[in-house]
């Protein structure tokens, strides 16, 4: 008797969703074999499963396995397992879901789940097959499922051309499991990336795509070999011996599922190599596993040395992210924040599901805990190596601690955290290094810092600069020296943005020493007589100077220098400035305070030929000598360079007559 066929009509939505997900969703069509794969190793993880209550549905020494079977002549790609298999009403229930609902009702189900906060996507909706099994018409025109679910006696055959229609048949099958037939593109058309009959070509997917599955995935693969004689010599005018045998093309070593305590550091550093493409050995490992509500495994590295794109827009982080060992993304953008960008390494999640959109990943609720838990397990791994550093002994001064060696790789990125992760900030100011004038040798911590102020400081001193050799000799620093005080020496780029986000350490504020005022400042007696003695001549100072400085007053943080020029609190620094006009950020002209030293000699000069002639030339060159030398003194440039150079010249001519 004839087995009755069932056909069954695809919704206009269901074709629209078919043709979004071949044309936009799967930008790399070799996927299609990921998602059959991690089908069948659902299936196999289901049958497993089921036989600890129910021994019938696996006989004792089966062999679970995913088989790939091809035919060049028929240009026929087939995925077999023997896992759970699917009933008839399985086969129309989970892959007819599209078919049935249609796009939106697939979409509307999908929002409400992610609105729970589930971890799976819906089971039910997605299922052992649907949308990733809708991807084998990437490379398909026609496929043909078969399947008999483990404890069933009879089979069910589905075959569509993605066209209009699908159709369902009764047929027999000699054990359970499922058998996803394929047949290919041809080799010239316009969607055929690859010829998926070549036995290379499957290898090198499985190997990039599922090569961590905990199946093996086997397929026969015909090897030729010469004849030879009794010596092992080729025998010439011999044909090749061909015969054929079965490959296993996944190592099925997950290796973040081991115990660590059966993992060699050769076989962690080889792992590392191996995901990174990074020929050196990582820094640091860190391993986590997570259980409770949401489980899942991390594996990650620190470099030994910056990846070569660190800094590029389109660079890879190299988080690659898993689900139940079946591999999802190779750069998982939402796992790890841009300024851990260096971090190579794998998250395994137990508890989400593959699904059409991996840009959902982004948004998902389940992501977001794990990204936050991946993040503080990286800072607390570096606070410990850290602490390392500082409970060690070093035999020299040239040996150079872990925690340094990765400061002085990372800390720039590193710094980026202090002004976009809130949550972390504190933890991210533990573990800040930087330059200072206690020691030009030495790196100096916040808290170490803050355990040698003497009792009258209440700031933290810092000024940002191009280079230590140029902050050492910026004059903002002339009165906090001779107070005694220490000031962090920042010079890299990104300082200038998170010093204007941290307000505080520990209770002591922040302060630059080119802005406000400085300790005591405001506790110091002034001397009025001193201050209208100048009065007149810094009037004049500020109707010269009026397009380029807001102030002209006299200062209390110069020693040795004429003049700086200094911001109040809440003013862009220089650096600030700089870099976001670097950026084609339209900013209003930015004027600052110009102070000057009224024990300078060229100060004092100033004043006496104000004195005798308000009129003279003289002054109006030295303002705008004075001027220039402060921009210059702070790493800036006068607005009118050849003007100032040719006053220079001008004034060495005078002092030599």
């Amino acid at each position: 008797m004839t087995a009755k066929t069932e056909t069954f009509e695809f919704q206009t939505e269901a074709r629209q969703l078919l043709d979004l997900m071949i044309h936009s969703v799967y930008s790399k069509k070799d996927i299609f074999l990921r998602e059959l794969i991690s089908n069948s190793s659902d299936a196999l993880d289901k049958r497993r499963f089921d036989s600890l209550t129910n021994p019938d549905l696996l006989e004792a020494g089966t062999d679970l396995q995913i088989v790939l079977e091809t035919d060049s002549d028929a240009r026929t790609l087939t995925v077999r397992d023997n896992g759970i298999g699917m009933t008839r009403d399985d086969v129309i229930e989970l892959i007819g879901t599209i078919a049935r609902s249609g796009t939106r009702e697939f979409l509307e189900k999908l929002r409400e789940s992610r609105e729970k906060g589930d971890g799976d996507i819906a089971p039910e909706l997605i299922g052992q097959f649907g949308v990733g099994f809708y991807s084998s018409f990437m490379a398909a025109d026609r496929v043909i499922l078969e399947t008999r679910k483990a404890g069933e006696a009879t089979a069910s055959r589905w075959e569509s051309s993605g066209d209009g229609t699908y159709s369902i048949t009764e047929t027999e099958r000699d054990e359970p499991g499922t058998t996803v037939t394929l047949h290919l593109k041809p080799v010239d058309s316009d969607d055929a990336v690859n010829d998926y009959t070549e036995s290379w070509t499957l290898r090198q997917i499985v190997k990039k795509y599922s090569d961590f599955v905990s199946y093996p995935i086997r397929m026969e693969v015909e090897r030729t070999e010469a004849q030879t004689d009794a010596d092992g010599n080729p025998i010439e005018g011999a044909e090749p011996t061909v015969h054929k045998e079965i490959e296993t093309l996944n190592s099925m070593k997950a290796i973040w599922t081991r115990n660590a305590s059966e993992v060699t550091d050769e076989e962690y550093n080889e792992f590392y190599k191996h995901i990174s493409h990074d020929w050196t050995e990582p820094l640091l490992r860190i391993s986590a596993k997570i259980e409770g509500t949401l489980e899942y495994r991390a594996l990650l590295f620190i470099p030994s040395a910056p990846p070569m794109d660190l800094f590029q827009r389109d660079s890879h982080r190299g988080v690659q992210l898993y689900v139940k060992r079946v591999f999802i993304l190779d750069d998982c953008k939402a796992l790890i924040p841009e300024y851990l960008r260096f971090i190579r390494g794998v998250v395994d999640s137990e508890d989400l599901s593959l699904n059409i959109s991996r840009e959902l990943l982004q948004e998902d609720r389940q992501i977001q805990r794990m990204r936050k838990g991946l993040v503080k397990k990286l800072l607390g791994a570096l606070e410990e190596l850290r602490d390392e550093d500082e409970g060690e002994e070093k035999d020299s001064s040239d040996d150079e601690g872990k925690y340094l060696k990765f400061w002085n790789l990372f800390g720039s990125d590193l710094k980026e955290g202090l002004y976009g992760d809130l949550e972390n900030r504190d933890t991210l100011l533990d573990l800040l290094l930087c330059e200072s004038t206690q020691d030009s040798e030495k790196l100096t911590s916040l808290d170490d810092y803050v355990s040698r102020m003497s009792d009258d400081q209440e700031l933290i001193y810092y000024l940002c600069g191009e280079s230590r050799e140029v902050i050492e000799n910026s004059p903002h620093l002339e009165a906090l020296l001779d107070r005694g005080h220490e000031v962090l020496i920042l010079t890299d780029p990104v300082d200038a943005f998170w010093t204007d986000q941290i307000p505080e350490y520990k209770g002591k504020k922040l302060q630059s020493a080119s802005k406000g005022s400085l300790d005591g400042d405001e506790n110091e007696k002034k001397d009025e007589d001193r201050d209208k003695e100048f009065d007149d001549v810094l009037e004049f100072l500020k109707d010269r100077l009026d397009d380029h400085v807001k102030e002209v007053r006299l200062s209390n943080r110069l020693t040795s220098s004429a003049a700086c020029l200094v911001g109040d609190a809440g003013d862009l620094s220089p650096q600030m400035e700089q870099l976001l006009r670097a950026t084609q950020q339209a900013l209003p002209p930015v004027k600052r305070i110009l102070e000057v030293n009224p024990e300078h000699a060229l100060i004092q000069s100033m004043q006496r030929v104000f004195e005798a002639d308000r009129s003279s030339a003289d002054l109006t060159d030295m303002a705008d000598l004075l001027y220039g030398q402060a921009l210059i003194a702070e790493g800036g440039r006068p607005p009118n360079p050849g003007r100032f150079s040719k006053l220079v010249a001008d004034w060495m001519v005078k002092a030599t007559q």
